[in-house]
């Protein structure tokens, strides 16, 4: 795949017209930098045919864990949701849905990932417009690696989730995504936490998220109780 012909950027701020140029031939291996330029543009004529023409390097890059965001992985999510991917042709469409599974579904498995599970998931749902098939998947697998990633999650939500935020960026349904995914951890996580020796702070605030008005704010273990 290729960028299409007439596709134009700033030489100022993107880069030179020799870098564009690489967009329009299929295959050139593109230097980190211009491949990190080419994600995060905004901007694309067609961000659709830019997004097709670097995937294949851009998939490998994000699984090896080389593709680093300036603020979180969900920066990622919304460069696959200008490139409109879930509007390509079926056999188009059904690949990237194919890449993301596989590539959650290993991180999920794998005891050290590149990408933290927490980071994964917030791109696959700002890409996908949904939490539901991603916690699905991890609710069905029952075993000590997902359970440590739950952990890890769950320590590194409860802050922004007892604010009420959702702990990333979303680029649309910031509430509805919140709301699902305080209910999924308060609903799912506890036991399987415990039984993992999770820190007795996780599992109180994951307490304290199923909570609302008064009952979580007047909690004595509520972080800003007076």
């Amino acid at each position: 795949m290729t960028a299409r012909s007439d596709e134009a950027q700033c030489d100022c701020h993107w880069g030179s017209d020799e870098e564009l140029a690489q967009l329009k031939v299929p295959g050139v291996v593109l230097d980190p930098d211009l491949l990190r330029r080419t994600w995060e543009a905004p901007d694309w004529k067609d961000h659709g045919a830019v997004l097709r023409r670097i995937l294949p390097q851009f998939a490998r890059a994000l699984v090896s864990g080389l593709v680093e965001p300036t603020f979180g992985m969900e920066e990622v999510g919304r460069s696959f949701v200008h490139g409109d991917w879930r509007q390509w042709s079926a056999h188009q469409n059904a690949a990237v849905w194919e890449f993301l599974r596989a590539w959650w579904a290993h991180t999920l498995a794998e005891p050290d990932p590149a990408v933290p599970a927490h980071e994964v998931l917030a791109l696959c749902a700002e890409a996908s417009g949904t939490l539901t098939p991603w916690l699905d998947t991890w609710e069905a697998l029952e075993d000590r690696v997902a359970d440590r990633h739950l952990a890890d999650a769950a320590a590194h939500w409860k802050c922004d989730l007892l604010d009420d935020r959702l702990p990333w960026d979303a680029r649309a349904n910031a509430h509805d995504l919140r709301t699902e995914l305080a209910a999924w951890l308060v609903r799912h996580a506890p036991a399987r936490l415990a039984a993992q020796g999770a820190p007795e702070d996780v599992l109180d605030g994951i307490r304290l998220i199923g909570l609302t008005g008064p009952a979580r704010w007047e909690d004595p273990n509520w972080p800003h109780h007076r």
